[in-house]
């Protein structure tokens, strides 16, 4: 039968078979399955780590590394130590951060996951128990002297109280409270406090912690009572005030990154070809974290990254559970001439962050010398 040319398919021809629509359609099917498959596999036993990001000048060269999870709490403008400098923050972009050198000497010192070994809030608690108790044991009685000094300038901590000390140096007005909460909620925790305690009058605080304590540095003179106090640590409200004091949408969006993985929405690398690097990732993560969050803001994944930063990075639950106990503690505030034994560790933490000519070992141990002539 004749057909006419350049028509296809020919007018003569009878249409397809269902058999063969269904025959194409598994095969298609079956070739969709074996990527997913696929992909899947790769995926399995995925572990994710935290990255480094590289610190850049605006106008010069690249400074050297810092782990993201640090960088990524900080807004522009923060300032932070890094290679002998004080630097502040311009922006974040991919796996870089660009900075300028700051005009401030004050900044924080970067800290890094592998060095950090926080006391947990139940070995807290039994340490500030034992501290209240009697010294029935050599390692107390060993540190009887500096109890006693403690006791004789402020106060001792007490089980059913929080101890917090107004203290006044050459650095500015330090406050410093003694939760014995660990160093990982001490950190969310001074932030918090930072935050609240701006909202009341205008100043800038710096702030130091370790694993029984914090220290927050007013630059300008401010006085605190034991009423402002236990309004700053209303557990009310802690929500938002972590969204609004931490880099809560660059934390969900490095978060994402890992979640996205997990998901299957980044194809792995495949065998025998390149790795994709981290800055790859965080592209192609970034891209589909922006998309979801303008057109689908309430998508799972996202609500499940924010969900991830509150407990894990910024130990929602536990900074939750110290404000109730603090809130409803018995507040002991005292006002000492001089640093304590229990404050002085923390202001020589926060001496880090200062440039001086000497280092900081000679100019704490100068310090501590002062003070032992000063009260024997």
């Amino acid at each position: 039968m004749w057909c006419r040319r350049r028509q296809w398919p020919p007018a003569c021809a009878s249409p397809p078979e269902p058999d063969g629509e269904r025959r194409a359609e598994a095969a298609g099917a079956a070739r969709i399955g074996r990527w997913h498959a696929a992909a899947y596999g790769l995926g399995i036993g995925t572990i994710t780590s935290d990255g480094a990001l590289q610190v850049k000048l605006l106008r010069g060269g690249s400074l050297g590394s810092v782990e993201e999870g640090f960088l990524s709490r900080l807004r522009p403008r923060d300032r932070f130590q890094f290679a002998g400098r004080t630097l502040e923050l311009v922006r974040l972009q991919d796996m870089t951060a660009y900075v300028r050198i700051a005009k401030k000497a004050d900044g924080i010192v970067p800290r890094w996951q592998g060095g950090r070994m926080p006391m947990s809030s139940e070995l807290g608690a039994r340490v500030a128990q034992v501290l209240a108790g009697p010294l029935d044991s050599p390692e107390l009685r060993a540190l009887a002297p500096l109890l006693e000094l403690q006791a004789r300038i402020s106060a001792l901590p007490a089980a059913d109280g929080l101890l917090a000390e107004s203290a006044k140096t050459r650095e500015g007005w330090h406050l410093f409270l003694y939760p014995f909460a660990g160093r990982g909620v001490h950190e969310g925790l001074a932030a918090l406090l930072a935050l609240r305690w701006s909202r009341l009058a205008p100043n800038t605080f710096g702030f130091a912690v370790n694993d029984y304590g914090l220290a927050l540095t007013a630059h300008a003179q401010t006085q605190m009572d034991a009423d402002t106090l236990r309004a700053l640590l209303d557990p009310a409200q802690l929500f938002d005030d972590l969204r609004d004091g931490a880099n809560l949408g660059e934390l969900a969006r490095r978060q994402f990154r890992e979640i996205a993985r997990v998901a299957g929405l980044l194809p792995p690398s495949l065998p025998g070809r390149a790795l994709r690097s981290l800055r790859q990732l965080q592209a192609s993560s970034g891209l589909l974290f922006d998309v979801l969050r303008r057109h689908d803001p309430g998508h799972l994944l996202l609500e499940q990254a924010e969900r991830e930063v509150f407990e894990s990075q910024l130990e929602a639950r536990a900074l939750q559970s110290v404000l109730e106990r603090c809130h409803a503690a018995r507040i002991d505030l005292h006002r000492p001439k001089t640093l304590t034994p229990l404050s002085f560790p923390l202001w020589a933490e926060g001496m880090r962050g200062t440039h001086s000519s000497e280092d900081w070992r000679t100019r704490v141990q100068r310090v501590a010398e002062r003070l032992e002539k000063r009260h024997g």
